[in-house]
């Protein structure tokens, strides 16, 4: 049972703990799943902080079927001795105060993840328990925490009884370990006080920051056990090629380049206060050094992917890093376009940041000590001097590149100023274009394709465009439709698979061209939702393998050049049926039809009639095509508004969708092979329409 009184020693241990659990937002951003993750990058980012100072090379992160999650290491382990200024232990001083650590001035780390020093303290203050087990001096010494307060439990959970210590903390061992061998095992229960109720820990993004930890920290296993359901699950990442396999792991397109590793340190001096042995603090200036290191490639493709990190710990929203990259980025590029502005046809034009971004995959990388970051979720990096370090280091060594006289480094050279130049380009004409379209009917543009059959209205919001497999298709669609607002696109078969295609090779692609002149809105990064034509853009095509192949080309070419036609909700799948079912009824009333959309349905149907003592038309007709059908059942079953069924398409994940696309549709045949024998046991035969 918990002890309401409070002696000196309580007071002493909660005075600072107290504020975080009353604004716990100051110190994780929030207390939904966001703030529990957060939470665990704290603890998890400790260990990594020990690997980068070459002690342990493996961290385990253990989600428990009880609600609680367990990290482990194998580094020197948390200090046990008493810290004589506080009278502590180092365990408990490292739990329970905040800014203390071994993170400050010139102590044991130089250059780390966390600077405010309140990462374990504020997961202790917001735990309902902790418990932390040290190995160290041949002994395992053990302590446990009660929302921030020390004490000690009568039993397992954070439910066990719990007494906290009245006058003096006491680091009890709990037993004895082999000479040499050293570590700190973390296990807490989040307070559910504090965090919403669905608040949990996601596997998934777990998996992505772990992946992405083991990259930037060449040789480090990191292996994650989520012991919550039935079968137990283990996955492990572990990567000796750094942040140049992290940009190839990140990249998505075909390369223009191989992937450059640009280097560099700089130095500049910064005014801290610093901890005097009084216990004063004293502003003094001192010189740091500021380590860069870059990664990055162009690709074929138009989509810019950049991670920024700073000491390994991810800045999602940038800082005076990122801007120093993309400043020296720029500076680079812009130099070597003016000097072969001849060769380039540029003219007066000039290059943008975009036009050079189109296509990069770049992963930054600044160590530093003590970075000054914007709040203690370190989402942006906030140190001014570093702007200029990186921006200097990514100039020099770019230029170094861009102007290499050895043969490879010459070629992919010409291939990157080509491509940007291209880009700035097409951005060009893009914004000439946008300036003097108007939204148009077929009468009024002969730009439209001529097989375009269009709608009247100009409303965007209520007109559809219904892109038909075949001209049999399309003349029943004719009939079929409401003329006010669906309009009409035939193509011919499968279009060109874009995912193995250049972009050239896709405009010349008749089919693929008219597509992106019918929906109006541009393509690539020139892409204008505001400009798209129509509301909905429905793929209608057969009920059969040669429909689900033609659909699965049609989202190809939407996800890589139309993608917020996707991300807007705009892009829908038709649903045609596979069945028609007459149903006989006695008398003069009229026959019913049924229409079904699988054989598993169709079955459960003609089951259902024959209980039923019901007859039906034999034979049960079955559409090899949409051909096969009059106006009047298209229209009642695939166009008509109030009784059609859409399959809207979506994207939750768009990293993992491009994955998919790439795996599927790309060029590299041995990951799809892999994938199709590894899945031939989870696909039903049911599910084939042969």
């Amino acid at each position: 049972m918990v002890t309401a009184e409070y002696s000196a020693h309580h007071l002493q241990v909660l005075e600072g703990l107290e504020a975080v659990r009353k604004r716990p937002g100051m110190y994780i951003g929030s207390t939904d799943s966001r703030g529990l993750m957060h939470c665990l990058w704290e603890i998890i980012d400790n260990s990594v902080d020990e690997a980068l100072g070459g002690y342990g090379s493996r961290i385990d992160i253990l989600l428990r079927d009880d609600g609680s999650v367990e990290v482990q290491d194998r580094a020197r382990g948390i200090p046990v001795d008493i810290e004589p200024r506080t009278g502590l232990s180092g365990v408990e001083v490292v739990f329970t105060k905040l800014h203390a650590g071994g993170k400050f001035g010139s102590g044991s780390y130089t250059a780390s993840g966390g600077l405010h020093g309140v990462g374990a303290s504020v997961v202790n203050a917001l735990s309902e328990r902790l418990d932390v087990e040290v190995d160290r001096d041949g002994k395992t010494w053990a302590m446990s925490f009660h929302r921030g307060e020390p004490g000690e439990f009568a039993g397992d959970g954070p439910d066990a009884p719990f007494t906290p210590f009245a006058t003096a903390s006491k680091l009890r061992v709990a037993g004895k370990v082999a000479k040499g061998v050293t570590g700190t095992r973390i296990r807490y229960w989040a307070d559910r006080q504090i965090f919403t109720k669905d608040a949990r820990f996601g596997l998934t993004e777990l998996e992505q920051r772990v992946r992405q930890t083991a990259f930037l920290v060449p040789g480090l296993e990191l292996v994650i056990r989520d012991e919550r359901a039935e079968e137990p699950v283990e996955s492990s990442y572990h990567y000796e090629g750094g942040i140049s396999e992290f940009a190839e792991f990140l990249a998505l397109d075909a390369p223009v380049t191989d992937t450059w590793r640009l280097t560099g340190t700089g130095t500049f001096t910064e005014t801290v206060p610093v901890l005097q042995p009084s216990g004063a603090l004293v502003p003094t200036e001192l010189e740091r050094e500021c380590a860069v290191d870059v990664a990055l490639r162009w690709g074929t493709g138009y989509d810019t992917v950049f991670r920024s990190f700073v000491n390994i710990i991810a800045t999602p929203k940038g800082g005076t890093h990122q801007q120093g990259f993309e400043q020296g980025l720029v500076k680079a590029v812009r130099t070597q376009v003016e000097q072969n502005a001849r060769r380039l046809k540029v003219g007066n034009d000039k290059l943008e940041k975009d036009d050079i971004l189109a296509g990069l995959t770049a992963v930054l990388t600044v160590r530093l000590p003590e970075p000054q970051f914007e709040g203690q979720t370190k989402e942006v990096l906030g140190t001014p001097a570093v702007r200029q370090i990186v921006s200097n280091v990514v100039n020099k060594q770019l230029h170094a590149r861009l102007t290499s006289t050895k043969r490879d480094d010459k070629s992919q050279a010409s291939q990157v100023l080509d491509k940007v130049v291209a880009e700035m380009k097409a951005r060009i004409s893009a914004r000439a274009h946008k300036e003097t379209q108007r939204r148009k009917n077929a009468l009024e543009s002969s730009s439209l394709p001529v097989k375009l059959v269009d709608c009247r209205s100009n409303d965007v919001t209520e007109s559809e465009l219904f892109i038909v497999e075949g001209d049999s298709a399309l003349g029943t669609a004719k009939l079929a439709r409401d003329s006010e607002h669906q309009a009409l696109l035939p193509i011919r078969g499968k279009i060109l698979n874009v995912q193995k295609a250049s972009i050239s090779d896709m405009l010349s692609n008749a089919e693929c061209a008219a597509i992106i002149q019918s929906v109006g809105a541009g393509s690539g990064r020139t892409f204008d939702l505001s400009g798209a034509r129509y509301g909905k853009v429905i793929m209608m095509s057969d009920a059969d393998v040669d429909g689900a192949h033609i659909r699965t080309l049609l989202l190809t070419l939407f996800f890589r050049y139309m993608r917020p036609l996707i991300e807007d909700g705009r892009v829908f799948a038709a649903v045609p049926p596979l069945h028609r079912v007459v149903v006989i009824n006695p008398g003069s009333k009229p026959n019913e039809t049924i229409y079904t959309y699988s054989e598993q349905e169709l079955h459960a149907l003609l089951a259902k009639l024959t209980k039923s003592g019901k007859r039906w038309q034999e034979p049960v007709q079955r559409y090899k095509g949409l051909g096969e059908m009059d106006a009047e059942q298209l229209a009642t079953t695939t166009m008509d508004r109030s009784a059609r069924t859409l399959r809207r398409v979506r994207i939750e994940d768009a990293e993992g969708a491009a994955r998919v696309f790439e795996m599927l549709m790309g060029s590299d045949v041995a990951p799809r092979r892999e994938f199709i024998v590894e899945s031939s046991d989870d696909l039903a035969r049911e599910r084939i329409d042969a």
